[in-house]
């Protein structure tokens, strides 16, 4: 039965959830079976009946591989298993489940893929920690000329807590976990070599959440507490937001981000800009207030005033831009940092990770993400590493972008987004996407989940937009997804 929890589970909570059944007296035979089961189970429902060759491992995994071929050859279809090493050596469990198949058991070569129109990958799952042997690399190589492969756990080659390639990994059609998917299977370029996830239910206790729990992006996570207004609410009541300008010549960055902050909701938007600007957005306004300021201490008389701050968006990297950070900082505003508000530190981090709270959200791609924290990302092994690392020397939320974008808090809860598309890789898309979560905060979200709710509505809608996107698409079709997520609808089911 497939899962729906959105919780992410390391190799070694996956381990530990394994050992806990077994010591609660679930025979690890009982557990395998049913994962080969659960892999059959995918298969007849995707495929018709049609020669298939399960490449077996010798641990574990393989021992899902057989009991998968076991099961297939039990409704007919026609199985081989290519074996990985002397079936000799085969210990526990997985020496009993190869034991109950009754097909033919052939050498890891070519000729074995002779007919094969399937083909079943359970060499090994999460818990490889080294590269492929040649032999294995070259069958899993000839293996995807020839036919779909269906990867059971991971894809072969794939580490299971980072999603990173050792060495090489085949892109399956279709993969198949257990309990719970593991980063490997939402970060980048692991999620894309899975195809297909399915997460399999196997009978081990539901993982325990906690201040650390790692999950997948999903509305589930933050649907309860996403804003919406009461049959008595006015727009003060919706929150107030206030972004701040750049200069004459680089204007177009906050509107865009102004633009999303009302369409997501905050009932009063304002734009702060520098005098020379006034003329140039005033002509492009319309619901979205102008107020112009001076100086610091006016930008932040005006911080005092609102819920939320956006800083960044083509500000300029200029002592103005660090003053008028600092400044904002000071109020009680929760502040999105953004561009060129994160490089302007890039010489002296610490000074702005000293003036943030714990409810402002720092969103870096990660060239800025290297500004600010230097080698981090570089040293680390795996974005969420990184990220998590990042929010607790920060002190508030970050969100490293990406195709698989990491939100980690100071308190150790982190999510991977999961939903984005190659079409809001344009300019613009960022701001936007700033634009949207300080208009969830200023709503009265909490900031990690505004962060989560704000990237996957951005990529969603941009999903849904398709070719042709540009960031002033974003915007004008929230509704769209917000009506699904408020009223019913498809997203997030």
């Amino acid at each position: 039965m497939p899962m729906t929890d959105h919780q992410l589970l390391t190799v070694a909570e996956m381990t530990a959830a394994d050992a806990a059944a077994v010591a609660a007296g679930v025979p690890v035979d009982l557990l395998m079976q049913r994962a080969g089961t659960a892999v059959a189970t995918a298969i007849r429902a995707r495929w018709t009946p049609r020669p298939v060759l399960v490449l077996c491992g010798p641990g574990n995994n393989g021992g899902d591989g057989y009991e998968t071929a076991s099961e297939l050859a039990r409704h007919g279809w026609t199985v081989r298993v290519a074996a990985s090493g002397d079936l000799s050596r085969l210990r526990g469990a997985a020496a009993a489940a190869a034991g109950r198949f009754a097909g033919p058991v052939v050498r890891m070569d070519a000729a074995a893929l002779d007919g094969a129109e399937l083909v079943v990958d359970a060499l090994y799952g999460a818990g490889l920690t080294r590269p492929l042997g040649a032999a294995e690399r070259d069958m899993l190589r000839r293996a995807a000329e020839r036919a779909p492969i269906v990867a059971v756990d991971l894809p072969s080659g794939l580490a299971g807590d980072t999603g990173t390639v050792l060495g090489h990994a085949p892109t399956a059609a279709l993969t198949v976990t257990f309990h719970r998917k593991k980063p490997a299977h939402v970060l980048e370029p692991g999620r894309s070599l899975c195809g297909e996830v399915v997460v399999a239910d196997i009978g081990l206790a539901p993982p325990v959440r906690g201040p650390g729990s790692l999950f997948e992006n999903h509305p589930d996570l933050w649907r309860p507490a996403f804003p919406r207004p009461s049959t008595v609410a006015h727009k003060g009541d919706r929150g107030r937001l206030v972004l701040v300008s750049g200069p004459m010549h680089a204007t177009g960055a906050c509107r865009l981000a102004a633009r999303a902050g009302l369409r997501i909701g905050a009932g009063l938007v304002t734009v702060a800009s520098p005098p020379d600007a006034l003329a140039v957005n005033a002509a492009q306004l319309t619901a979205i207030m102008l107020k112009p300021f001076l100086n610091e201490e006016e930008l932040q008389q005006m911080a005092e005033q609102v819920d939320a701050v956006v800083i960044g968006p083509a500000a300029g990297v200029t002592e103005e831009t660090r003053l008028n950070v600092l400044a904002c900082c000071r109020t009680g505003a929760a502040m999105v940092v953004d561009a060129d508000a994160l490089t302007i530190f890039r010489d002296d981090p610490d000074e702005l990770f000293s003036a943030l709270d714990r409810d402002d959200v720092l969103t870096p791609h990660p060239g800025e993400f290297e500004r600010i924290f230097p080698g981090l990302l570089r040293t680390s092994p795996s974005r969420i590493v990184a990220a998590r690392s990042a929010a607790a020397t920060a002190g508030c939320i970050v969100l490293l972008k990406g195709p698989d974008t990491v939100i980690a808090g100071p308190d150790g809860r982190a999510a991977v987004n999961t939903n984005a598309t190659s079409w809001l890789a344009t300019a613009g898309s960022g701001d936007v996407l700033a634009g949207t979560i300080a208009g969830l905060i200023a709503q009265g979200m909490d900031s990690f989940e505004a962060a989560c709710a704000g990237v996957w509505v951005h990529a969603e809608t941009g999903r849904r937009f398709g070719p042709g996107l540009i960031a002033e698409d974003l915007p004008d079709r929230f509704p769209e997804v917000l009506r699904d997520l408020l009223v019913g609808g498809e997203a997030g089911a």
